[in-house]
């Protein structure tokens, strides 16, 4: 019976058979200096081109690969044949196909590849979870191998959106050190008329089940929540803030990052830097031209301005690297944010919760350098992708009937003044906006933590911007476990979660959402404090702390708290400095100090270990990240550290044996 089902074909179709053909019409355009002395690939490679119906006419245009991260099966009519993974991955076969077109009209011959991206909210609570910030550099990988594919590339182009897929993107590009590159973001979904937006969609179930919310406003709302069917999230997110950055570097065009998927706008950014592409073939101009030093340090001022994911704490130093840059320490981070104002009111963080489209209305990316600028906060004299300097582009910007125009669209449209949503540093300071990150250390993070603590909620912060918590501990070995706490309610204002074992080597340095999320969300959420060595989504927002070091599986002090102990944390906004301290137990008060030693002669807790399900592939990315300097050098692959370390140990293999 089932063979039958599987092999039943009612069309006689398939019969119809050809075993030769006459191939493509014409010659190609080969000379006798070609055929002695071009590679057998390069000019094999012609005779593919022809294979596939290009033109042979046309073969010896400059050639331009645009890679993408492209996923699903998209109808010419918009409607899905096979699903992919994500809104953001969805339709940006449209962006690269306009930058293709755009290309062969210039006499160019364009090629296209992907390699396709998951999505982190997908993956929140599962063991897709492990895979995602591995992906990255395995993503980064492969694209910079299919870059290498194809030798006689002369541009690249690269087309993405969202968490991974854009970091990974960048880091490829970035080592690209010798050829144009240049970003193309994927831009952003809408959010709906009436509805929430896909961050905090995500908490429905855990607002259902503290009876916040009814199983009919959980449906209605989950369906509505992604207003578009393509781009990244409606919030700054990770996907957001990696599109920023992807400006702020001068890797992308000026006021390309947040623009509205699938829109015409949208698809003329793609043409626009189908175009800068081949003008910087034509310059002369490469890679290392653009990303620079001193495109970091202004890459990491506009994540600032932004009030951007701590996510990308782990890509910015990943592209520094392959950049052949140097890679920011956390004390650059430290000065950054304490002397760049936060200028941008959008989701997560407000304080009025504007979907990210409208902070691209507002001017995007260029109308907040011109803040910065103002301010002596930004290296202008760097080059970027549209063969010119910062400092001349924002001069463009500044007098664009384009700045104009979208400004005027964003209070036609939404009834919004675009200074409402990007605001001068003395607005931002008389809304209360503070810099974005804070460092905190102390006897439980002695190698630091992150915060985003402009997102702390305000109302829980004193007059002087220091949010002050000193409560009981309650622990928990995974992610599964703390949400299950919080849906069952077991956490109540007051406590501090803390949940261990989330670092590269429990699982893969998962992402905690669906915690922060249900904490933001929640009506006693704002009272509760979290502490992990995992990290958090973009979107997160609240008194949670992460990325805190070492992880409890390399011996960090987090590994050993237990239940019921007194732990301290102390945040304060306004200068950006905090510490976590375990302080003892109730009845048996103990200074930091003293904390210190007795967490140091503690055993890890019983419990901790990483998760059974981790799979081999992260097991090897968390172990060839940690060798090269872990999660503050931005879990890159060094390969001379590698190499130094297999080395080693091979040679003390080989001594043990012939002993």
């Amino acid at each position: 019976m089932s063979l039958n089902v599987i092999f039943n074909s009612a069309d006689p179709g398939i019969y119809n058979i050809k075993t030769h053909a006459e191939g493509p019409a014409g010659s190609l355009p080969l000379t006798p200096e070609m055929l002695v002395d071009s590679p057998s690939g390069n000019i094999f490679g012609l005779t593919l081109n022809a294979g596939m119906g290009w033109d042979p006419n046309r073969l010896l245009g400059t050639e331009v690969l645009i890679l993408g991260t492209q996923g699903g099966i998209r109808a010419e009519d918009g409607r899905p044949i096979a699903l992919g993974y994500h809104t953001g991955h969805w339709e940006i076969g449209l962006q690269m196909r306009a930058a293709a077109e755009t290309i062969a009209k210039e006499n160019g011959v364009p090629f296209a590849a992907y390699v396709s991206d998951p999505c982190d909210g997908r993956s929140q609570g599962t063991t897709g979870m492990f895979d995602s910030l591995p992906y990255r550099n395995d993503a980064a990988m492969v694209f910079r191998r299919l870059i290498r594919s194809l030798p006689t590339r002369k541009a690249v182009i690269g087309v993405a959106t969202c968490d991974k897929g854009l970091p990974a993107m960048m880091i490829a590009l970035a080592a690209t050190h010798h050829l144009p590159t240049i970003i193309v973001p994927g831009g952003a979904t809408l959010p709906p008329t009436h509805g929430e937006d896909a961050g905090k969609i995500q908490t429905i179930g855990a607002r259902f089940a503290n009876q916040e919310l009814s199983l009919k406003e959980a449906a209605e709302l989950g369906c509505r929540a992604c207003a578009s069917p393509g781009g990244g999230c409606q919030f700054l997110g990770t996907a957001g803030t990696s599109q920023v950055v992807a400006e702020g570097l001068g890797m992308a065009l000026p006021h390309s990052a947040l623009a509205p998927s699938g829109q015409e706008v949208w698809l003329d950014i793609a043409r626009q830097s189908a175009r800068a592409a081949l003008l910087m073939q034509l310059k002369g101009l490469t890679t290392k031209d653009i990303i620079t030093d001193k495109a970091i340090e202004n890459a990491m001022t506009v994540h600032a301005a932004f009030g951007g994911s701590t996510n990308l704490l782990l890509h910015i130093p990943a592209i520094a690297y392959a950049a052949g840059c140097k890679a920011p320490t956390v004390e650059q981070w430290m000065a950054i944010n304490r002397k760049v104002p936060r200028l941008v009111s959008v989701l997560p963080n407000g304080p009025d919760y504007h979907p990210t489209v409208r902070a691209f209305m507002a001017g995007g990316v260029p109308e907040v350098m011109l803040h910065l600028r103002k301010l002596g906060l930004l290296h202008e004299d760097v080059l970027t992708v549209t063969g010119e300097t910062l400092g001349e582009n924002l001069d463009v910007w500044e007098r664009s009937e384009r700045r104009r125009r979208f400004r005027e669209l964003l209070v036609e449209c939404d009834g919004v003044q675009p200074d409402e949503v990007i605001m001068s540093p003395e607005q931002a300071k008389a809304r209360g906006l503070t810099s974005t990150i804070t460092f905190p250390s102390g006897n439980i993070a002695p190698e630091g933590s992150v915060i985003k603590s402009t997102a702390i909620d305000a109302s829980v912060v004193d007059e002087q911007g220091i949010y002050r918590h000193t409560g009981k501990a309650k622990v928990f070995t995974s992610e599964k476990a703390g949400i299950s706490a919080i849906k069952q309610g077991a956490i109540q204002a007051g406590d501090m979660m803390v949940v261990i074992g989330g670092g590269p080597s429990g699982t893969g340095m998962e992402e905690t959402y669906q915690l922060t999320s249900a904490l933001k969300h929640l009506s006693y959420g704002k009272f509760v404090s979290l502490l992990t060595d995992a990290r958090f989504s973009g979107v997160s927002t609240g008194a949670c702390i992460g990325h805190i070091g070492p992880e409890a599986l390399a011996g960090g002090p987090i590994g050993k708290l237990r239940d019921g102990d007194i732990i301290e944390m102390i945040i304060d906004r306004n200068q950006l400095v905090g510490s976590i301290n375990f302080i003892g137990t109730e009845g048996h008060p103990l200074s930091p100090e003293e904390g210190a030693a007795v967490l140091a002669s503690r055993p890890v807790h019983p419990e901790l270990r990483a998760h059974p399900d981790l799979p081999d592939d992260t097991r090897l990315w968390a172990a060839l990240q940690a060798v090269s300097g872990g999660t503050w050098a931005g879990c890159i692959y060094d390969t001379d550290k590698i190499l130094n370390v297999i080395n080693a140990g091979l040679k003390a293999l080989k001594e043990n044996n012939s002993d």
